[in-house]
């Protein structure tokens, strides 16, 4: 019964060790090899500064920004659907005085699929929220 044990303590501490520490480490190391922007996070800089990960939803709460999905998803989705981003137009336009046509026309600038050319069109928020940042920045001269 002692011998038993002793093998499978063995056992779990090896897995452990092979499971917890030397398979992460080689799965990081060749995410950080072969993809290192994603690994990373796919972080956006503006002026030499992190601004926010194209990959995890930002939180933006002002009336003159484009908002995430706030739906019972995870709510770390970055991009919102199409729809959802003309919906959002007349808010925006309200609080900035953009005009609907020009803040559909960057909409339309920042449309994304998810298959390349067919597939579902999205709107990444960060992406497209920055656009606007310079695209116009006497309105969001607070955010340059």
């Amino acid at each position: 019964m002692m011998k038993n044990n002793g093998t499978t303590i063995r056992v779990a501490f090896l897995s452990l060790i092979v499971c917890g520490l030397i398979f992460p480490l080689i799965v990081t190391g060749l995410a950080q090899l072969l993809f290192p922007t994603q690994a990373n996070g796919d972080l956006i800089k503006r002026n030499g500064q992190n601004v926010g990960s194209s990959l995890i939803a930002q939180t933006f709460t002002s009336p003159m920004f484009f908002h995430s999905r706030n739906d019972s998803a995870s709510g770390v989705d970055p991009d919102i659907t199409v729809d959802v981003a003309y919906l959002q137009i007349p808010r925006i336009s309200s609080a900035t005085g953009i005009s609907s046509a020009n803040l559909t026309n960057a909409v339309n600038q920042n449309i994304e699929r998810t298959l390349f050319i067919t597939g579902d069109e999205y709107v990444n928020v960060l992406n497209l929220n920055l656009f606007l940042i310079s695209k116009y920045p006497k309105v969001y001269k607070d955010f340059t």
